[in-house]
């Protein structure tokens, strides 16, 4: 699988974790984040992410910021994108498996950079169900 990856410098070190769990497991990365802890505008990383994920550069992206509500909020600006905000496996799990989710976003500052890796592990792992939830997630874009 090819996953788009965009961080802030709150995210530096997870997105390293990330990518380096993700090139373990066989997947291809593709990064936009920022390498350094020098302070930088989120969206700037954020953007691409979701761009690839619209266009199918990327099956799925992963985002990370302090909080990851500004990625999660610049993310969903783009068509066709359903970036999800989770602090919990249990999140992430209903996030794919309910909402289909395609990007997912991590709050770097509440979440454990192990807990980061698993998050990531579950979203790409659980399948959407599908069914009544199809209806609902087709509802979703302003088109």
């Amino acid at each position: 699988m090819k996953i788009s990856i965009g961080n802030d410098h709150a995210g530096v070190a997870y997105q390293k974790a990330i990518e380096k769990n993700l090139k373990a497991t066989g997947h291809t990365v593709i990064c936009h984040g920022t390498h350094t802890e020098d302070s930088v505008d989120y969206p700037d990383f954020i953007h691409p992410v979701a761009e690839d994920v619209s266009s199918k550069k990327a099956d799925l992206g992963i985002i990370i910021c302090g909080s990851g509500n500004g990625a999660a909020m610049t993310a969903n600006k783009h068509q066709d994108i359903r970036a999800a905000l989770c602090w919990t496996e249990e999140l992430v799990a209903l996030a794919r498996q309910h909402n289909n989710a395609n990007i997912l976003s991590i709050p770097a500052r509440f979440v454990s950079e192990a807990a980061a890796v698993a998050f990531v592990t579950t979203f790409l792992t659980t399948p959407f169900e599908g069914g009544r939830h199809q209806r609902r997630v087709e509802k979703i874009a302003c088109q």
